[in-house]
């Protein structure tokens, strides 16, 4: 999902209160959004994601 706010891609991690949290594709801290500021990525969002992902596993 897209933090509509920031246009930051994060993996949906759970809810907390009246939130959602997201954690980026890389790893790290998560961070909470409203609901109605989250958007579905663009192909391209979604692609450089998979990448980011990708990259990360292979760099271990």
């Amino acid at each position: 999902m897209v933090d509509a706010r920031t246009g930051r891609v994060g993996q949906v991690m759970g809810h907390e209160g009246p939130y959602v949290q997201l954690r980026p594709p890389r790893g790290g801290k998560e961070w909470d959004v409203p609901p109605d500021s989250l958007r579905e990525p663009t192909a391209a969002e979604a692609l450089s994601a998979k990448v980011a992902v990708a990259n990360r596993r292979w760099r271990r």
